[in-house]
C-alpha cells in the first residue's frame, strides 16, 4: 500500500492536472486542462454576484497552494502538466455572463478568448510568472482571465445580446 504522502501527491497532481484532461494532448495541456473550468463556470454563474465574486477569489486562492505543491512534486517551474490555474480561474473570465441562456458557440468563443489571452499573456501577466511557487503559476492566469473578462463581455454585448 502506498504511504499517505504519496497518495496525497497523486491526488494533488490529479487535481492540478485538470483531473486528467491536461494529459489529453501533450502539445496543448493548458487548453484541454481548462475544460473542467467550463463546468465550474456554469456552476458559479448562477450565484448572486457577491457570492460569484467570492467563489472566484476562493478558487484563485485555493489554486495557489495546489499549483505550488504540484510544482514541487514535479520539480519544474510552471510545468505544462499543471493546469489548475487554468480550470480553477476560468470562472473569472465569464463573471456575470448569462452562460445558461447563451448558445454553445458563445461559450466556445469565451473559451477561445481565454486560451488566446493566456497564451499571449499581455502585461503584467507575463512578468507575474516569475513570482515564486504557486503565486507565479496562478498570478499570470488571474490577470489573463481579467483581460478575458473584458473581451468576453464586449463579445457578449456585440454578438449575443
Amino acid at each position: 500500500m502506498l504511504p499517505l504522502s504519496k497518495i496525497r501527491d497523486r491526488l494533488c497532481l490529479f487535481a492540478a492536472g485538470g483531473f486528467g484532461t491536461g494529459l489529453f494532448a501533450p502539445s496543448a495541456p493548458g487548453t484541454f486542462g481548462s475544460i473542467p473550468g467550463v463546468a465550474l463556470a456554469f456552476a458559479t454563474v448562477k450565484l448572486p454576484p457577491a457570492w460569484q465574486a467570492a467563489a472566484c477569489l476562493a478558487l484563485a486562492a485555493a489554486a495557489v497552494p495546489l499549483c505550488g505543491r504540484a510544482e514541487k512534486i514535479l520539480g519544474v517551474k510552471d510545468d505544462g502538466r499543471i493546469c489548475a490555474d487554468e480550470w480553477m480561474l476560468f470562472p473569472i473570465a465569464v463573471f456575470g455572463l448569462p452562460l445558461h441562456d447563451l448558445p454553445w458557440r458563445a461559450i466556445a468563443l469565451f473559451f477561445a478568448v481565454v486560451r488566446a489571452i493566456d497564451i499571449i499573456k499581455p502585461p503584467p501577466a507575463r512578468r507575474l510568472q516569475a513570482l515564486p511557487g504557486g503565486w507565479g503559476v496562478v498570478a499570470d492566469d488571474f490577470f489573463a482571465n481579467l483581460y478575458s473578462l473584458a473581451v468576453n463581455w464586449t463579445a457578449y454585448v456585440l454578438l449575443f445580446r
